[in-house]
């Protein structure tokens, strides 16, 4: 690809993102040590897509673009940056660079960043900080992880609530220490307890006379420092929020989290339950082979002792197996259907769980339906597959037999698909996590059990 072939598809697409053509052409710049062309092909890109390339490349190749790259790594890149890879990049940046990128974040951009980092690290970037915001950092690290005090940015816009529209204007207006980012202007009393929020909206469409109170949003929610992020993001989710203070347990104004924040702890939520449901750790493509395999080895491991106990099973039946050969074609039929089915259940369960909307009041309800639905789905497959098999093997009592094991496995199917995760919920566990390897040790021993059992009990 030729310099002006790069250079034509910048300027056709400045917001386009690091496709394999783009990033291929990286690569071949760091190897020529071209910085030039490394500048012109990075330059249009947005800070995600410079992270998406820092993540796609190899760990010698971060190394030299870092050092071939004529611009600087910014707080904005660092953010954006997977934190598989964070510490890596870190560690390649003179203390100068560093300094510099984090003192162009927020605090709860910078707390995202420390937690990722070992000790050494954390004091390298620590000690970039000016005084006030080092203590900011540091407070908010002391809140438990995966809370909302390590979430929320300590910088606030607040206003007393008998201010005026035109008072608060000018005081927008005359402040040099606004976040880069906020939408409300939160009224306090005089104690620092949150009493309403105001958008900029109604803020810059009032008349000036106008009392901020007076204009003040309907839905109104404080969230505690310490409440899970989990919570956090189902708030911003159920009510629609744009921002939220923070408070501590004086009911007094720590923070703020914003819609941004609260979006990003969710989409980390949907993608760990979707990891964890095919037993999978949050590893990401950039973790080597030994990582990656320390991680998926223990839930194989336990697949591996539930597919045992399955074959525990069969061997119950050796003689009705020996009699009947056409018994171990058909076994699997049985046990793949039922654990698709399952697998179905499972996903709905988990997200629904996740989302608050299975609860106490609506369980029963729910498991009255998933029963209708895998008795209904369990007969329909029953006569399909009973019909072939009758048709397969010139046999009608072996479709018969694994017509009714299929009804059978269907329905443990449907309700080991919702109640395992509830269970697990129940005792405190992690539904997404460990739900899979029960769920599929149902279906297999109910699904075996059953049909060699009827054969035995119908065709012997």
């Amino acid at each position: 690809m030729s310099d002006e072939d790069i250079a034509e598809g910048v300027r056709d697409d400045e917001m386009s993102g690091p496709d394999s053509r783009r990033v291929a052409a990286v690569i071949e710049a760091i190897d020529a040590k071209d910085k030039d062309r490394l500048d012109a092909l990075l330059e249009p890109l947005h800070a995600a897509d410079i992270a998406d390339v820092l993540e796609q490349i190899s760990a010698p190749e971060r190394r030299d673009l870092l050092q071939l790259w004529s611009r600087e790594i910014d707080g904005e890149i660092l953010s954006e940056i997977d934190e598989s890879i964070r510490e890596e990049v870190v560690e390649s940046l003179s203390p100068e660079v560093l300094s510099e990128a984090v003192r162009e974040l927020d605090t709860d951009d910078v707390v995202d960043i420390l937690e990722d980092l070992d000790e050494p690290q954390q004091e390298l970037i620590l000690d970039a900080l000016d005084d006030a915001d080092r203590v900011a950092v540091e407070q908010a690290m002391a809140f438990p992880e995966y809370s909302a005090g390590r979430l929320m940015q300590r910088e606030t816009v607040i206003a007393p609530d008998d201010w005026t529209v035109g008072a608060a204007i000018d005081y927008l207006r005359g402040a040099d220490w606004l976040p880069d980012q906020f939408y409300h202007v939160i009224l306090v009393d005089p104690r620092m307890k949150p009493l309403a929020n105001v958008t900029l909206g109604r803020i810059l469409s009032a008349k000036r006379d106008t009392r901020l109170r007076d204009i003040a949003e309907e839905v109104f929610r404080t969230i505690r420092a310490t409440e899970p992020e989990s919570e956090v993001a189902y708030l911003f989710n159920q009510y629609h929020l744009i921002s939220a203070p923070v408070v501590d347990e004086a009911d007094r104004l720590v923070g703020v989290i914003t819609i941004d924040d609260a979006m990003n702890v969710l989409d980390e939520e949907h993608e760990e339950d979707i990891l964890r449901l095919a037993g999978v750790g949050e590893g990401s493509l950039s973790d080597n082979w030994i990582e990656t395999t320390k991680q998926r080895f223990p839930w194989l491991f336990v697949n591996l002792l539930t597919a045992i106990l399955a074959s525990g099973v069969i061997s119950l039946f050796e003689g009705t197996l020996s009699k009947i050969v056409a018994l171990a074609v058909l076994m699997p039929i049985v046990a793949s259907q039922g654990g698709n089915a399952a697998t179905q259940g499972l996903a709905v369960a988990v997200r629904a769980l996740a989302t608050k909307s299975l609860t106490n009041s609506n369980a029963f309800r729910v498991v009255l339906r998933e029963i209708a639905q895998g008795l209904a789905n369990g007969l329909a497959f029953a006569i399909l597959i009973g019909a072939v098999t009758w048709y397969w093997f010139g046999l009608p009592m072996i479709g018969v037999v694994i017509g009714l094991a299929m009804i059978i496995n269907m329905f443990a199917a449907a309700l080991a698909g919702l109640l395992i995760p509830l269970g697990l919920e129940k005792l405190g566990f992690d539904p997404a996590l460990a739900s899979g390897a029960f769920v599929t040790t149902v279906t297999d021993v109910v699904g075996f059990f059953s049909f060699l059992w009827l054969a035995g009990l119908i065709l012997l």
